[in-house]
């Protein structure tokens, strides 16, 4: 296993987080804690932090699924062991409507984002810099420099499927047969989601592009398209649960979820170069509740916060060091699907450009 990998309706999102902030936006008394705090220590440590959080007592998150690197019992640990009520609005929202929020609300919206890095990089603007107290344990080349943004856990793009309707996946060009009429869907809107350019990029490499070159898995998702066997709908839990989406492209640690709901459902995980992404977290630098926001990053990449996205079967950013350290849980660690090749990732430079090719070839392509 490869630890060091390189790198999710806006409508929905914007009414439920004007219903929250009405309810519980902050005051302004904790602003010299929270708003201009780069570290637990300008607030005097951990545990003024918590204290100004607690006085908060909101934290509005953003497009946080459920069963998505076990987020829903994230949310549920850290609000039982804070006290702070977390509202999480549009959860099968993509990274570009998380910032899209941002820019919408402002003091009314997402305290804290999780986003794919060519989003993440587009909108440095709108971040707050917060180093958290294990920053040392982050690899340099996994975050920026100042606390804009900093990776927080991974997995390797797979196919996912309900082996009671489609027959044994052994290649991703399986999926253009005849068996698979209907069936195959992606996790996001391509223009969006981070989930959805790398599912195309993993394509693209299987028939002959490059990290440089996303145009493969273009001209592939066309060809799946005409062959009738493409599913026009965002792949989701409700859809798998409901047959919609029977044929799945999503991150491992999501894929391997869905046999909750789908017992017939297994994983296929591509081989030779195996697409690999890390996520990144960002405080937002008109957070409503920025104490909330910072104690919400700590919790997250403390070794318990770490500890959930291992369970939830992702890679969490600190595997190294809690490996040493013989912090990580070592049953979690055990049941991470194996990676069935070489983890490659896109540069920065490169998700870019493959977030551009889409933006003007996508439409064409599946219309």
């Amino acid at each position: 296993m490869n630890w060091r990998y390189q790198i999710r309706g806006l409508g929905v999102a914007v009414a439920t987080l004007l219903v929250v902030a009405a309810c519980g936006s902050s005051n302004n008394s904790t602003a010299s804690c929270g708003a201009s705090a780069k570290s637990a220590a300008d607030c005097g440590g951990m545990s003024a932090l918590v204290t100004a959080a607690k006085k908060e007592g909101q934290l509005n998150v953003i497009a946080l699924p459920p069963n998505w690197a076990d987020y829903g019992q994230i949310i549920a640990a850290f609000q039982a062991k804070y006290g702070i009520t977390v509202n999480s609005a549009a959860p099968d929202d993509g990274s570009q409507q998380e910032v899209d929020a941002i820019k919408t609300l402002g003091t009314r919206g997402p305290d804290v984002i999780d986003v794919g890095p060519a989003v993440a990089l587009k909108n440095t603007d709108l971040y707050a810099p917060y180093q958290v107290s294990t920053w040392n344990d982050i690899p340099a080349a996994q975050k920026e420099p100042t606390g804009l943004w900093y990776e927080d856990y991974g997995g390797d793009m797979s196919i996912g499927y309900d082996s009671s309707k489609v027959p044994t996946i052994t290649s991703i060009n399986d999926l253009l047969g005849p068996n698979f009429k209907g069936k195959v869907a992606l996790p996001g809107n391509a223009l969006l989601s981070n989930q959805a350019v790398n599912s195309i990029m993993a394509v693209s490499l299987a028939n002959g592009g490059s990290l440089d070159d996303i145009s493969k898995g273009v001209d592939w998702f066309h060809k799946l398209k005409q062959n009738g066997n493409w599913v026009p709908v965002i792949g989701t839990t409700a859809t798998v649960k409901a047959g919609a989406t029977p044929v799945l492209f999503e991150w491992s640690y999501n894929a391997v979820t869905h046999v909750t709901d789908v017992p017939t459902w297994k994983l296929y995980l591509p081989s030779g170069n195996v697409v690999s992404s890390y996520y990144n977290q960002a405080v937002s630098k008109t957070a409503p509740h920025p104490a909330a926001a910072r104690l919400w990053e700590e919790y997250l990449y403390s070794n318990e916060g770490q500890n959930w996205f291992l369970k939830g079967g992702a890679i969490p950013i600190r595997i190294a060091a809690m490996t040493s350290a013989g912090t990580v849980d070592k049953a979690a660690l055990a049941a991470l699907p194996a990676t069935n090749g070489t983890p490659v990732s896109m540069s920065d430079t490169q998700s870019t450009a493959a977030s551009a090719y889409l933006a003007a070839h996508w439409a064409a392509a599946i219309g």
